[in-house]
């Protein structure tokens, strides 16, 4: 699988055109892990008062204090090539893990996999760019729509642009299938250069459709679209793409009235602004909070969380800042940012892969914390979830290459190695 590795030495990577840091190979750094204090701590980010979010399961109701978990992965399927995203469909044991160069892999709980989509006809890939993300519709055992987020093949300047676009199923006997035939483009967004494509999509706990793109591409944000309200890159989006798909003729999705800029002043579709290459977020099934990580320049790698029912409009940063730190400057404006609420520096990774908070039934030790790793560096980390200023702890040092965190429908935790093409499933360790 070393192939799939060098493919991703740089989806997630920091790097603007030049050699990604930490060299050309998808070698992990492994040295020796730090402890917990030498990791640093941005502040609390100021958000609004947390909300009730999703509905609680039963395992998150139980309080205890927190405590660094400790951690394995257990392999489930290997013979993946270039995964780079895990999810499910809400309601069967499944996972989908999508494969960049423009296939979707289903596999059931006992580590056999299946094909479910595949579009590679129309979607480029390597370096940072291909099939890279999936989301299934909240009500998708009744109306079987999916969503995906891909880079185009050509022609001309077309090639590499973002295509967020909807597919529908097969009509067949057994497992399902998607259908390449059924494509409903919803969005197309031109990218200037082939890096920070962002990728993910995840639908949030108000039923609507999140999108998350990174800032065009480039060293420091060369074209200013971190802060710019109308420009849709560097952004996180949210959609309503409604409950059955629209007839022919009908606008794809519809803008949320709340969304900051839908009467004006910039962008309708955009939720969230400030970022450089989120690379993987997600949603607290518990808190209903925002979980991103964002892939940083040269210095610093950040997790950033909105906390769920908060103010549309966040800020996070970016190009004014990278992490909490002023960025290319000695002094900075940082009134009305939303600072990460952890951090860490280059000498640790240099491309943060964005987790989950555990809200399982499994692996009770390991409720309320959210775990995040770096791709490079092989380290992971948990931080407590609903603490205003986590302190993050190391948990291993691993030597794999991984790309991308997922979640079962029950809320178990899963990572994928790109190195070696296994998924793995988190548990609880010694």
């Amino acid at each position: 699988m070393a192939a799939a590795a060098l493919l991703l030495a740089s989806v997630v990577l920091s790097a603007c055109g030049g050699p990604p840091r930490g060299g050309q190979t998808a070698a992990p750094r492994s040295a020796p892990g730090p402890t917990a204090t030498s990791l640093a701590t941005g502040p609390a980010s100021p958000t609004a008062p947390r909300s009730q979010g999703a509905a609680p399961s039963e395992t998150a109701a139980v309080a205890r204090p927190w405590r660094a978990p400790a951690i394995a992965l257990q392999p489930v399927a290997d013979g993946l090539t270039a995964p780079v995203n895990i999810t499910h469909d809400g309601e069967s044991a499944t996972l989908y893990v999508n494969e960049q160069a423009g296939r979707i892999v289903a596999i059931e709980p006992d580590g056999e996999s299946r094909p479910f989509l595949d579009i590679t006809d129309r979607v480029v890939d390597g370096g940072e760019r291909g099939l890279l993300g999936l989301a299934f519709h909240p009500e998708f055992a009744d109306n079987g729509r999916l969503f995906v987020n891909y880079t185009r093949r050509g022609p001309g300047d077309e090639e590499g642009d973002t295509v967020i676009s909807e597919f529908g199923l097969r009509a067949a006997s057994g497992p399902p299938t998607g259908d390449p035939a059924s494509e409903r483009v919803l969005l197309v967004v031109d990218q200037p250069a082939p890096n920070h494509n962002g990728g993910q999509l995840a639908f949030g706990p108000d039923g609507f459709l999140y999108v998350a793109l990174g800032d065009g591409g480039g060293a420091a944000d060369p074209w200013r679209n971190g802060q710019n309200p109308d420009a849709l890159l560097g952004k996180i989006l949210r959609v309503d793409v409604g409950r059955e798909r629209p007839g022919e003729g009908q606008p794809p999705y519809a803008i949320p009235r709340d969304n900051p800029f839908a009467l004006g002043g910039g962008a309708p579709e955009v939720w969230a602004l400030g970022l450089r290459n989120p690379w993987r977020l997600s949603f607290d099934r518990e808190t209903g909070d925002l979980w991103i990580g964002d892939v940083g320049q040269s210095a610093w790698e950040e997790i950033d969380r909105l906390a769920g029912g908060g103010p549309p409009g966040a800020n996070l940063g970016w190009s004014v800042m990278e992490g909490a730190h002023c960025f290319q400057a000695a002094e900075c404006d940082a009134s009305g940012l939303v600072l990460p609420v952890a951090e860490y520096p280059a000498d640790l990774g240099a491309s943060v892969i964005g987790g989950y908070v555990y809200r399982g039934s499994a692996q009770p030790e390991l409720v309320g914390s959210y775990f995040y790793a770096d791709a490079y560096s092989g380290r992971i980390w948990a931080l407590e979830a609903t603490a205003e200023s986590p302190e993050p702890a190391e948990l291993l040092v691993a030597e794999a290459f991984f790309t991308t965190w997922g979640e079962d429908a029950a809320g178990e935790l899963y990572l994928a190695d790109a190195g070696s093409g296994t998924l793995h499933r988190v548990v609880a360790g010694d």
